[in-house]
């Protein structure tokens, strides 16, 4: 149910800053009133979503040239790793033995010379033009008489750095027309003018309990630091207290939901635990054992179960889901299994008929397929208790439907779903137990922020016999030819192969795309590579009856190839499916290429997965190197998460938009932990609700009140 903070908000004056509205707080002030902007370079700051003076404060640098470690070539000592400054004089690529290449830059350094060389890399040459202006960090050894670093750190510079001295200067980010000298000075001038307004909101103790630095200090020594060491400190500061305040947030939202309504108490006994495992065809695996006691604990606490099941691709969530629901409706309760699309609800659905297949639970399926008089029956069902489990799509979700004693929620892939969707179900006078699951691992950071209040599961065994997928990059036209080859030949031998696009169509703004799409390649292959072979099409464009009937062809073996889009990623298991081709591999993010290899070698063979792919863009090589090395989803979602940052790991934009100022989960991880830890001991002691921490509390619940009041399950 919605929760209201009213009486959670501290009736105490607050100390560091009174409330202003906008127009009276000087941190509010327009950047085009702050000295030395103005209208014309007001519009260019909007483009960096910078329109206010505490805008400014709280844009941090990008990166630091750190001058002060930049040493003249004539200082320069073998074996050490050191700094140079110089201007781009000449570049050289060439093949040298082995079938290697060597990439060479050299660099002018007032007179003396140093060459950066790199090995297997030609395409780092594109990075340089002549007379760029350059750091170059690494290990020197002296070569044929030169100064030479291998595979050196790379710093560009800008013109105005050419004859800056020592020190540590900030970069910030830029925009056409705004450039790196203006913009720090209108950094500093408006730290000069308005930094002493930015409420210190930990008190005294605490910041020397965890070591912070007061806030002022913090943005003078993030922005302008005269050593690394400063600047790591003051950004600690200022990182520390933006997770502080959003792990608060969690934790005063878990506080809040246990004082909640007490939810439906579901034991399992001896007896209902038998004859819930009896209806599996095999034994659990200890990951999937340790998930349900979890989920058992949580059933008979009282309290509403808010837990978020993990589970690598083909680890048996569902299995645990299902095992979840039985003891709701053993206990006399409905329950609801709810997944984002109908292909993943429709194949829920054949899970459930095949376990359930000798029970008495009533059970039916509602999605948005059913004609009006199927639904208008289904609907009558679930309001009268007729039906203990439905499984659906959000047609569950519906203002028309009714539920007569709802006490348990899945739901499964729940990124998919948006936040106001997923929290339905804690809406209204009740709370059912909510489980939410997913097959995409999730980097560790990143759970602790988009699921912090929830209790964690983690599957991460496989079930024996489960076979395994070779990947293999594929990126020449000989070795395109030779995975053709392996694919009929198993084709031949009765096995089935999924052919991977990135787009339906081609796009006319993108010629690339047109050889990749699905229809030109279902056409290409039908007449070349895969001619004499049952071949079908499917993707996201064709009407559900089509699709529908694609995929059971494929699922019966009467199609042999199917060429398709990302609507395979999830949802659909044909255990004869042992093949699997991805056109521009390059397109697809790490933990989506993991997903669609996981609808491969789901039956008794072995699996191979062809990545293919041209490109010879560093991150993306970098990406399909980690798919041949691995088929750990978790150690896949780290290595995602590493490369392309929170923004896209889990495949929707909500959880690119992280309520953080200025943390960098891809680099502040210990910090994290570290201020959930402190977060949760000041919560779950009472000792947040000191006076003390008045400013503090407000401030947590001004910035995170929407969160906050989607009680657990977003």
């Amino acid at each position: 149910m919605p929760v209201s903070y009213a009486e959670d908000i501290p009736q105490t004056r607050r100390p560091s800053r009174p409330h202003r509205t906008m127009s009276d707080d000087p941190l509010q002030t327009p950047v085009q009133f702050l000295k030395g902007v103005g209208p014309a370079r007001a519009e260019l700051l909007e483009k960096l979503d910078v329109r206010t003076a505490e805008d400014v404060l709280f844009d941090l640098p990008r990166d630091y040239l750190d001058l002060t470690v930049v040493k003249p070539v004539a200082e320069l000592e073998e074996g050490q790793v050191q700094t140079v400054r110089g201007r781009v004089v000449d570049l050289d690529g060439k093949k040298i033995s082995g079938n290697r290449t060597l990439s060479a830059v050299l660099l002018d350094c007032d007179g003396d010379f140093v060459r950066g060389v790199w090995f297997n890399q030609h395409w780092v040459l594109k990075r340089f033009q002549p007379n760029d202006l350059v750091l170059f960090s690494a290990k020197v050894k002296r070569a044929s008489g030169r100064w030479e670093m291998s595979h050196p750190m790379i710093q560009w510079l800008d013109e105005e750095d050419a004859e800056a001295g020592g020190g540590v200067l900030p970069i910030y980010r830029l925009t056409e027309g705004l450039n790196m000298q203006a913009m720090r000075r209108i950094t500093r001038q408006t730290l000069e003018s308005h930094a002493e307004f930015v409420p210190e909101e930990l008190p005294e103790k605490f910041r020397q309990y965890t070591d912070l630095m007061p806030i002022t200090a913090a943005l003078h020594g993030v922005h302008f630091p005269q050593t690394i060491e400063q600047r790591d400190a003051a950004r600690r500061r200022l990182v520390f207290q933006d997770l502080l305040e959003f792990q608060l947030g969690l934790a005063l939202r878990r506080r809040l939901r246990t004082q909640q309504p007490i939810s439906a108490k579901m034991p399992t006994t001896s007896k209902i635990d038998a004859r819930i495992r009896r209806l599996f065809p095999f034994e659990f695996t200890a990951g999937q054992n340790s998930a349900v006691a979890d989920i058992v604990q949580d059933l008979d606490s009282g309290h509403a179960m808010h837990r978020l099941l993990q589970a690598d691709v083909g680890a048996g969530k569902t299995a645990v889901a299902i095992y979840a629901t039985l003891v709701a409706i053993a206990a006399g309760y409905q329950a609801v299994l709810m997944a984002p699309t109908e292909l993943l609800a429709t194949q829920h659905w054949g899970t459930v008929e095949a376990i359930l297949a000798h029970s008495r639970v009533n059970r039916l399926l509602l999605t948005g397929s059913l004609n009006t008089g199927e639904r208008r029956q289904a609907l009558a069902d679930i309001s009268s208790g007729a039906v203990q489990l439905i499984v659906g799509t959000q047609a569950v979700i519906q203002k028309d439907v009714n539920f007569a004693n709802l006490g348990l929620v899945v739901i499964d892939e729940q990124h998919k779903f948006g936040v106001m969707q997923r929290a339905h179900f804690s809406s209204g006078d009740r709370v059912p137990h909510v489980l939410v699951m997913t097959a995409t691992p999730i980097p560790r950071s990143l759970c602790l922020t988009q699921f912090g209040d929830l209790d964690l599961s983690v599957v991460s065994d496989m079930p024996p016999g489960r076979c395994k997928v070779t990947s293999s990059r594929v990126y020449t036209a000989a070795a395109r030819k030779k995975a053709w080859e392996f694919i009929r030949r198993k084709l031949q031998s009765g096995r089935q192969a999924y052919i991977v696009c990135p787009r339906v169509q081609a796009n006319e703004s993108d010629a690339e795309t047109e050889d990749a799409s699905a229809e030109a390649v279902f056409r290409e292959l039908s007449d070349g590579e895969l001619s004499g072979f049952r071949m079908g099409l499917v993707h996201g464009q064709m009407d559900r009856e089509r699709k529908a009937a694609a995929m059971e062809s494929f699922r019966s073996g009467e199609i042999q190839a199917i060429v398709s889009t990302t609507v395979v990623e999830v949802g659909v298991d044909v255990p004869n499916a042992t093949l699997m081709v991805i056109y521009q591999a390059e397109r697809f993010g790490l933990s989506q290429l993991h997903q669609l290899r996981g609808r491969i070698a789901r039956g008794r063979f072995d699996g191979y997965c062809f990545l293919f792919s041209e490109t010879d863009n560093p991150e993306a090589v970098s990406r399909l190197q980690a798919m041949e090395r691995t088929s750990n989803g978790f150690e896949i979602a780290e290595t995602d998460f590493e490369l392309r940052g929170p923004g896209d790991v889990l495949g929707t934009r909500q959880h690119g938009d992280l309520p953080l100022r200025v943390a960098d989960l891809t680099t502040d991880g210990a910090v994290l932990r570290e201020a959930r830890k402190v977060a949760f001991q000041l919560v779950d002691s009472g000792r947040f609700d000191d006076p003390d921490y008045a400013p503090l509390k407000i401030r947590v619940l001004d910035r995170f009140r929407e969160q906050m009041d989607l009680v657990g399950s977003g």
